[in-house]
């Protein structure tokens, strides 16, 4: 062992190339160059790890800088609308009511869903007003024109409120409604500009199946109906003799005929043209008054329909107007919609005053038609096929008695009250907000 390390001592002193330890020198320099090329490896392998983390680092750096940027975006814009003065407005909307417990919000209440819940809930989640607004409407001034009721749509329902005007308002407040309620207009307005207190006249549709009118001794298949020219111009005599000032108190709920709200003013009313859905023929009645109690167009309606299927005489309606009270039918509710409010007062006096515009839409007719196709109509028809709820209303009709005494229509009244408790209140109520 003593002689074997001294050759390998020795061994490291000698020359690379001699003939003593060639063998020992090649296999450590074999050793020395795996050793180092492992060395260069791993430092290979360090170095791209070390860049790929850097590369992740910075691109996580990069997400989360958009992120804090987007963020910081965001509430500068909420700062920044915060800061944009608040300004009185209308807005033109419209709605299918199918679904719906009317237009009026029920603060405090969410067992029934309005319209208003749903355009509030949009106002503020696109920045319009704050969110205490939404909590408490007056503190925007908010104030529709008409108050439709439970499942009665609109195509042209205005309200005014104060709003923060903020960048494409409109299209941001859409973006948070349901498709079957649109914001299809907007216009700025005075100050003290109040929707309901200022509109003039409202002018509400009615759409019915033709077979509606089809007289009661004549067996008739629903979707073969078709409305005669005779007919249809008796059904327009007997509407416009609702034209001028009557005393609608028979046409209402819980008026006397001696109350002087009783009284409305219509200015027209008149049936369309026929045409035919899905097979069945309906046709449209239109109606404009300065403005119209609970129930009282669907009553207008039923008393006509009742006339022309042969349930009651035409004397019956200047009896309607006086102090008897008069069995007057109530029409389903479904069918009625507000087409449009008017405010040709305002139009006259700041419709031209170089600061405000006239309200009137006629650049919006396109869209307020396109939206009646798509949602109301449809609604109405389809409804009326599954439901045939005028089908089954003109099956009511035999029981009234439209020659009752006012004796008799109190007993009645007493009955008939327990049942329209059950139905709802379906029908327009323009003034008793």
């Amino acid at each position: 062992m003593l002689r074997w390390g001294l050759r390998v001592v020795s061994c490291g002193f000698s020359a690379p190339g001699s003939a003593a330890c060639a063998g020992p020198w090649r296999r450590q320099r074999s050793v020395l160059t795996m050793a180092e090329d492992l060395i260069a490896a791993v430092a290979s392998q360090t170095k791209r790890l070390n860049s790929g983390e850097v590369v992740q680092r910075l691109e996580e750096n990069g997400h989360q800088n958009k992120r804090l940027k987007s963020d910081a975006d965001e509430e500068d814009a909420e700062d920044q609308n915060k800061k944009l003065p608040k300004r009185k407005i209308v807005l033109l909307m419209a709605y299918s009511g199918k679904g719906y417990h009317g237009m009026q919000r029920n603060v405090g209440s969410s067992q029934f869903k309005t319209i208003e819940d749903d355009l509030v809930s949009a106002l503020v989640q696109s920045g319009c007003i704050p969110e205490n607004h939404g909590e408490d409407m007056k503190k925007m001034s908010f104030q529709r024109c008409a108050r439709t009721d439970k499942g009665v749509s609109a195509a042209g329902q205005i309200v005014s409120l104060k709003v923060r005007l903020i960048d494409d308002i409109l299209e941001k407040i859409n973006n948070h409604l349901p498709s079957h309620i649109r914001i299809l207009g907007l216009k700025r307005v005075t100050g003290g500009f109040n929707s309901k207190n200022k509109c003039d006249a409202r002018t509400y549709s009615y759409m019915l199946p033709t077979f509606a009118f089809a007289h009661k001794d004549h067996d008739v298949q629903e979707e073969l109906y078709r409305l005669d020219r005779e007919t249809l111009e008796r059904v327009n005599k007997l509407l416009a003799c609702y034209k001028g000032t009557h005393n609608f108190h028979n046409f209402t709920s819980q008026k006397g005929p001696r109350d002087p709200s009783a009284k409305r003013y219509i200015m027209e009313m008149y049936c369309g043209e026929p045409f035919v859905r899905e097979n069945v023929e309906f046709a449209v009645i239109q109606v404009k008054g300065q403005s119209f109690m609970m129930h009282q167009i669907r009553k207008m309606i039923g008393l006509v329909i009742a006339i022309v299927k042969g349930y009651a005489a035409e004397s019956i309606m200047e009896r309607s107007w006086g102090e008897e009270k008069v069995d007057v039918p109530k029409a389903p509710g479904l069918g009625l919609v507000l087409e449009k409010v008017h405010f040709e007062k305002y139009n006259r006096r700041f419709g031209n005053d170089g600061l405000h515009e006239p309200l009137e839409w006629t650049e919006e007719e396109e869209k307020i038609a396109a939206f009646k196709e798509q949602y109301i109509y449809p609604t109405i028809i389809n409804t009326e096929r599954e439901e045939k709820s005028m089908a089954n209303w003109l099956n009511t009709l035999p029981i009234h008695d439209f020659n009752s005494s006012a004796v008799e229509m109190q007993t009645n009244n007493k009955d008939s009250k327990k049942s329209s408790d059950l139905e709802g209140s379906d029908g327009c109520g323009d003034d008793s907000d």
